[in-house]
């Protein structure tokens, strides 16, 4: 739909940034805590860009009040991040790590001094390897307690001082990367462990939840959704099945479950025909159903297109960890649906479609579909960027990337959709997983690359200024600059 006149962002909209603990903290043996997955995995010859990890990172944990001066300096009035769960407990569960929350707190107090709505992320994939190596995290339904007792504990720390958080973060991705890919701990490829895996991060983030409702009665909490839009390739009646297939499998799945605790009928009576359904236990729904959320977590950066794959069609492809573009490879579950370039877009070096009106479709069918409230706790360009000799950054395709998309946030806004804040990703330069310090997505450069940290100083892009004007004007200016 063409509006004649768009709504203005909400005078109380929530102009954020985001991140995530274990890339960008550092000190991943400091202070008690214990080691993660991550710290574990980057370890093995081959698993990252160059042998990059998460050691030091881009040391927020120890420059922590100079990134949050720069927020404050930009005029965000919010911030998403995560804890790291071995940071609290370094065994998964026993003794807590005082000093751990007392980082955290002094986090939070920070931002609080400046203005700064905090929004906490309980989970952002950093298991403890304690857990990993007594029953397999994910794979056991152990993990329900003790993750529950891990967020009970910060919800009585925090709770009077945070408003919104996340559950989980990205449980698709992560578990599509940890057990259909390979390329995330465990790094096993097996779709029977893969949806078992996920019923039970279901079940983990249901208890979480509920127990929220009693420890942080005024909050508001809901999981972070890594959402890919589904378009169909062509008017194909079997085009158009594989892309009904796709959200289904690829969207559906994780959200019908989080909003209303049950699996979408169709695709688990294919799980069941393949024995790839998860274990059901009872009270398995009823857990789900208490479950519920108070808004929906968007972490957006591109739609996929679809086609038919038969039965004897393609499977997972190599992903484009590199920067070289055109690397990456089509993926699909045989019989299903495969993806496909769409023409229509253009890609980002690393392959992923640039798709702003993509996020403004994907927000109506959420509304649509579940009728709650939106955060978008991510969205961003990796690019490689330039340090020139005069310490500037002119990354002008990340302003031209932003502005487009919020361009498409206030036509959803004006569209009906409830939004209630937007946290790009991310604030500063962060380890981008399995792609090293090449790939980056900060508003601030961090000087390091992935065998040397350097000084790690922190050096405005130009896309900070612009973002600073952005929120300064709450928006109004999007058209303009």
């Amino acid at each position: 739909m063409l509006h004649e006149q768009l709504k203005p962002f909400p005078g109380e909209f929530l102009w954020g940034a985001a991140s995530a603990a274990y890339q960008i903290e550092g000190a991943w043996n400091e202070d008690g805590k214990g080691p993660s997955v991550w710290d574990t995995f980057t370890k093995i010859p081959g698993t990252t860009f160059k042998g990059s990890n998460g050691d030091v990172a881009v040391d927020h944990y120890h420059r922590y009040k100079e990134d949050v001066a720069l927020m404050a300096e930009m005029g965000l009035n919010a911030y998403r991040f995560s804890v790291s769960w071995p940071r609290i407990y370094p065994e998964g569960r026993g003794e807590v790590n005082e000093a751990g929350l007392q980082f955290y707190e002094r986090l939070i107090d920070e931002l609080l001094a400046y203005g700064i709505e905090p929004i906490l992320t309980l989970y952002h994939w950093d298991v403890p390897q304690a857990l990993m190596d007594e029953y397999g995290a994910w794979e056991s339904r152990k993990i329900i307690d003790d993750f529950n007792n891990y967020c009970i504990t910060l919800y009585k720390r925090f709770g009077g001082k945070v408003k919104y958080w996340v559950s989980l973060n990205e449980q698709n991705y992560n578990t599509n990367h940890a057990f259909i890919t390979g390329m995330h701990p465990p790094g096993v490829k097996d779709r029977e462990r893969f949806y078992e895996a996920n019923h039970i991060a279901f079940l983990a983030n249901a208890k979480a939840i509920s127990s929220f409702r009693e420890y942080v009665p005024d909050g508001f909490i809901g999981p972070s959704f890594a959402y890919s839009p589904a378009y169909p390739a062509t008017s194909n009646p079997s085009d158009m099945l594989a892309f009904e297939n796709a959200e289904e499998f690829t969207n559906h799945w994780w959200l019908d479950v989080y909003c209303w605790g049950k699996y979408p009928p169709a695709a688990l009576e294919f799980l069941k025909e393949k024995g790839w359904a998860p274990e059901i236990e009872d009270g398995d729904y009823e857990l789900l159903a208490a479950g519920k959320p108070d808004f929906l977590g968007v972490n957006y950066y591109q739609t996929l297109t679809y086609e038919f794959n038969p039965l004897d069609g393609v499977e997972t492809g190599e992903m484009n960890t590199t920067g070289q573009k055109g690397s990456n490879a089509d993926t699909g579950v045989p019989g299903l649906y495969k993806t496909t370039r769409n023409s229509h877009l253009e890609t980002s070096n690393w392959d992923w479609a640039i798709d702003p009106i993509g996020l403004r479709i994907g927000m109506r069918r959420m509304t649509s579909r579940y009728g709650l409230p939106i955060m978008i706790t991510e969205n961003g360009l990796g690019e490689f960027d330039k340090l020139e000799e005069d310490d500037k950054i002119h990354d002008g395709y990340r302003i031209a990337y932003y502005r487009s998309h919020l361009q498409q946030c206030q036509q959803a806004i004006t569209d009906g959709v409830e939004l209630l804040g937007y946290c790009p990703w991310s604030f500063t330069d962060v380890l981008s997983w399995l792609n090293g310090y090449q790939k980056r997505y900060g508003f601030v450069y961090v000087d390091r690359d992935e065998t040397d940290p350097k000084d790690l100083r922190r050096i405005r892009k130009d896309s900070f200024h612009w973002y600073q004007d952005v929120i300064q004007a709450n928006g109004m200016n999007l058209y303009e600059i």
